[in-house]
Order: structure tokens, then sequence, then C-alpha cells
């Protein structure tokens, strides 16, 4: 990845990142067909980007941002991910085999905790969610428990 300097490669990168931090880079564009993240062949620092998105449109409504993980972000425990690990464990969505090609991988935080089923889970997943989108919301709290999560697939089976 190009924005990664060599003093930087010990640092991961969060593929749900904050599209104003210094570093962040688009990762890629949300489809108006299903919602799923087209990703970029070559990242684009999001400072280019973020002025051409129309007033009024949230920016993680159709992009997906990178950024580095830090410390204090409420999804860290000691130095893993929790929101990959409810991303996991959320139901997969229709065609989960596929991989994406992917210039955040090598230094990507999921990719690093999780190989490739993140990856696979990774298109699927919305920065922002829609208002009464229950799975996102769980998804997105920090507080979600495993248990919380496999109740509301079991309830959405049924």
């Amino acid at each position: 990845m190009s924005s990664v300097g060599k003093d930087e490669s010990e640092r991961t990168w969060c593929p749900s990142g904050d599209a104003h931090a210094p570093e962040s880079v688009v990762l890629g564009v949300r489809s108006g067909q299903d919602g799923r993240v087209v990703y970029l062949a070559d990242p684009v620092p999001a400072s280019q980007v973020l002025g051409a998105v129309p007033e009024g449109v949230e920016p993680r409504r159709v992009l997906r941002f990178a950024s580095h993980c830090v410390s204090d972000c409420v999804n860290r425990r000691g130095g893993d991910c929790t929101l990959v690990e409810r991303v996991l464990s959320a139901p997969p969505a229709p065609d989960t085999d596929r991989v994406p090609r992917c210039h955040l991988r090598a230094h990507c935080q999921w990719w690093s905790q999780t190989g490739v089923a993140a990856c696979r889970r990774c298109p699927a997943i919305a920065t922002r969610h829609r208002a009464g989108d229950e799975l996102g919301e769980l998804m997105a709290d920090p507080s979600t428990t495993r248990e919380q999560l496999d109740a509301w697939t079991a309830a959405a089976g049924s």
C-alpha cells in the first residue's frame, strides 16, 4: 500500500476506519445495487475525496475508509479487534466464498487477526449502517456479546 511509510510498516490498518484521520484512505465504494463494497485497485487519500461527496451525504454511506488501528478504539481488546469477531459471528452474506482483491490486506488488522474469513465478509460490511438495521446496530455496538448475535440469528431464522 503506497501510503504506508517504512516507519509505519508495523502498524495495522482498520478496514472500517475513520474517514477524517490524517492517514485515511478510501478502501472502496459502496455499490448502489446491493450496498456491497467495490474495492479500489489503489488507495486514494480520503482528504482528496471527501470534498467531492455532496453536502448532506454522510461519506461513510457511499465510501469505505481505512485508517490506522488505534489503541483507544472502542473495538479494541488488547491487540485484537472485537468488531471483526462480531462480524464473523453474524450470518454470512450469500457469496462469501469470493475473496476480493484488496490493497489493504498486507496491513489489515482483520486479515492479521482472522485471515481469509474476514476478507470474505468484508465487502458486506457497512461502516455506516441504515436506521432500523438491527443486525448492523448489534455488530457495531462494542458491548454486543456473541450470545446476543446468536440469539438474533436464531430469531431471524425462525
